[in-house]
């Protein structure tokens, strides 16, 4: 089967064995310097090469200095060409104008139509080369190439994994307010290539990818109709019914495997969760009482789960096994809480406090120790994480039409120390973002 995340890509050799490096990022210390790096357009001998080289040179920057740990410097500043780059770096060029890092490339058109894309990245203090591979691609597939450069630099001198070759869901949003159309929607984590899975005919909700496949699953419901849990197949488009409910079905998400789906349903005025089995669709009650339990999460390890209850009498954060077991209670500040969605490293919760007339993004050990704010906005909702665990996106409202009376929903991201919020691109008004995990 055709998939819709292969690439038409070869990765041919490390070009050198990678010397051992002298500079690394610290990513764990909260708020680090920006590491001045100096990245080089891309050589091509042919005017078309030239083009290509130059464009994927621009995402890699672009791509790097979002993630805020990083500081492209101007090109202005370069003494070294990129055609004299090919034969040896001059490192003394490039420590004159601060640069510890430095990346270069090439491109070439083959005879069979494909790129050959090539990139080397040195640590110039040490004047050795950390990196170097070279990639076989289609040349419409160039901007993936460009990701995945990103990814290897970021891993190199991180010494984690990137999240650049990833793509996000959300619920696109367009109409007047009073009839918005929702369709599910699919692009790159930078907000390029958007495009639409559903045709806008039924309202659609809470996207959320699958960890170990090209499955999402998602809300929606048509006019008149109760909500229905979809799953949807992003190779083949085609999209099914997860199950029949008797109540209201929400808040869907996947275990960490990708075998079963948890989500909240309600009935007699209360919500609880359940599991459902992929395979058999068998279902499996997890809370029970009178109180309201959504947004269920799963901790990466599957054994446990992260939701939001009012149990105690306001909203709130909670945790229990796997198998509805031991709930106990972890949030305690001012305010209420909700949509807990836990990292991919297991570390944090991440989470959504309301207070004072704000709505706050926050994050917290799953103790419930280590309670921190990253920012703040009047309507702010639908985290998801990276899948590196380093970085949060989601959707604030903000004032739109004349005289500001309208509010509609935009994307966001956030590093953890919430020092490089920026703002993603979409064609369309967006909320409810979720983070694909890293494209195989």
């Amino acid at each position: 089967m055709k998939r819709l995340f292969a690439v038409f890509l070869l990765v041919l050799a490390c070009l050198v064995r990678p010397a051992r490096a002298e500079i690394r990022i610290d990513v764990t210390r909260g708020t680090v310097e920006p590491l001045p790096i100096a990245l080089t357009d891309f050589y091509g001998e042919t005017p078309a090469d030239v083009d290509v080289g130059h464009q994927i040179s621009g995402v890699v920057a672009t791509n790097l200095e979002s993630s805020g740990i990083f500081r492209i410097i101007d090109q202005k500043a370069f003494i070294q060409t990129a055609a004299e780059i090919r034969l040896q770096p001059r490192f003394a060029d490039w420590r004159i104008i601060g640069a510890q890092a430095l990346v270069a490339g090439s491109v070439v058109a083959e005879a069979d139509g494909r790129l050959r894309v090539e990139f080397r990245l040195w640590d110039v203090f040490a004047g050795q080369q950390m990196v170097g591979k070279a990639y076989m691609t289609k040349p419409d597939n160039w901007r993936r190439i460009a990701h995945i450069i990103s990814d290897e630099i970021y891993k190199r001198l991180t010494g984690e994994s990137g999240y650049f070759d990833t793509r996000v869901v959300y619920v696109a949003e367009s109409g007047p307010p009073n009839k918005r159309v929702k369709r599910l929607a699919i692009m790159d984590q930078d907000g390029y290539g958007s495009r639409y899975l559903t045709d806008g005919k039924s309202l659609v909700m809470t996207p959320r990818f699958s960890p170990s496949g090209p499955l999402v699953t998602y809300l929606s419901y048509g006019e008149g109709r109760k909500p229905r849990v979809y799953l949807y197949n992003i190779d083949t488009g085609r999209q099914e019914v997860l199950g029949s409910f008797s109540g209201m079905t929400f808040a869907p998400r996947f275990s960490p495997d990708g075998s079963r789906v948890v989500m909240s349903q309600s009935t007699a005025g209360n919500a609880d969760i359940y599991v459902m089995d992929l395979d058999s669709r068998r279902v499996r009650q997890l809370t029970t009482g009178m109180a309201i339990d959504t947004s269920p999460s799963f901790s990466p390890d599957g054994q446990r789960i992260a939701f939001e209850s009012d149990r105690g009498g306001t909203q709130q954060l909670y945790v229990m096994d796997a198998d509805g077991r031991n709930a106990r209670r972890i949030s305690f500040g001012e305010g209420r809480y909700a949509t807990p969605v836990w990292s991919p490293r297991g570390d944090l919760i991440a989470f959504i406090k309301m207070l004072g007339g704000q709505f706050y993004l926050g994050v917290m050990h799953p103790d419930g120790s280590g309670e921190r704010l990253i920012t703040k906005s009047y309507h702010l909702e639908g985290p998801t994480w990276s899948p590196n665990g380093r970085v949060l996106m989601y959707f604030k409202e903000t004032a739109t039409g004349p005289g500001g009376k309208d509010r509609s929903a935009r994307l966001y991201a956030i590093d953890l120390t919430g020092a490089n919020e920026r703002y993603i691109k979409t064609p369309v008004y967006a909320s409810d973002p979720a983070w694909s995990p890293l494209i195989p």
